[in-house]
């Protein structure tokens, strides 16, 4: 199976359109056709239903446009890497990151990166710990930003850089709420009401702070993205469990933020592979971070192998 065959394939499957997917391959329908009925061959099973008009992909064929997608964008990086090697003014930086505040201090660094290195391209793909770590352990990403402590087995194959200053775990509720008045929110504010959070925080953090008390909080939805929950939350359907400057809470936007009491905090780490050979680029980035931390005296250790 060659990754030219694949790429054929995502196009069509993007598309969804034969003629349109070889207009935009630049070849030709029936070579086209003739490549997908041979990919089906080799695989041994039906990738497509075809109608009159369009293409619609089988169950097997969404497994192989996941899969292909993945190869494909591997495939990209390594030619990416190997043409960066010789060149000391950029490259293809690729990082996964959780939704944090801190995220302004890796896009800092970005930033003076990109002023000595002219020819450095980022790609950011954002989510919790489980897709993105699944994605650096794809080789998809050089480093991944996660909240969460990454102590234990599971993170025994990564190098851990901490990352300064916490983010404080609050409430996102209307202005005109009864709980708005309040200068912190307790277990007792929120038992019964319906809540929103993120189903990986549900799971580890809030039950740190609410302790035996976790059975009388009522989650009501997950959310991964913190905007799409302040959307549920301003049209009055619960409460979001997030961190603070994550969501728009302006006079205009009709939401406030509280904090939770006892406070409860959250750290970022900076995470790679152990053994894992890093671009060029992907080197200087990090030894950028690790030099601005420690001239801000905010190394709180050298990076970390769990």
């Amino acid at each position: 199976m060659e990754i030219r065959t694949l790429r054929y394939f995502a196009a069509v499957a993007r598309e969804e359109n034969m003629t349109r997917a070889a207009a935009q391959l630049h070849v030709s329908q029936p070579t086209l056709s003739k490549q997908m009925k041979a990919l089906e061959r080799e695989l041994g099973h039906k990738l497509f239903v075809r109608h009159s008009f369009s293409i619609e992909l089988t169950a097997e064929g969404r497994l192989l446009r996941e899969r292909a997608e993945d190869l494909i964008g591997l495939a990209d990086r390594i030619e990416n890497d190997f043409l960066a090697l010789g060149d000391v003014t950029g490259g293809d930086l690729y990082l996964g990151l959780a939704e944090s505040y801190q995220v302004g201090l890796l896009a800092r660094q970005l930033k003076r990166l990109k002023q000595e290195c002219p020819g450095l391209h980022y790609h950011i793909t954002s989510g919790d710990t489980e897709q993105v770590t699944e994605k650096l352990d794809r080789g998809l990403l050089d480093f991944a930003a996660i909240v969460e402590d990454p102590a234990g087995d599971r993170f025994s194959r990564y190098e851990v850089l901490p990352l300064p200053v916490a983010d404080r775990w609050g409430v996102v509720l209307r202005r005109d709420d009864a709980l708005a008045d309040k200068a912190a929110v307790t277990v007792d504010d929120l038992a019964g009401l319906p809540l929103f959070c993120s189903e990986q925080s549900w799971e580890r953090d809030i039950p740190a702070w609410a302790g035996s008390r976790m059975g009388e909080l009522q989650l009501e939805g997950t959310f991964r993205l913190p905007y799409n929950g302040s959307v549920f939350a301003r049209e009055g359907l619960g409460y979001l469990l997030t961190f603070d400057r994550l969501v728009d809470t302006s006079e205009s936007s009709g939401l406030v933020f509280r904090p939770l009491e006892p406070v409860l905090e959250s750290r970022m780490y900076l995470i790679w592979r152990k053994q894992q050979v890093l671009s060029p680029i992907a080197e200087r980035f990090l030894a950028r971070l690790r030099a601005s931390l420690a001239d801000d005296g905010a190394m709180p250790a050298p990076s970390t192998s769990l």
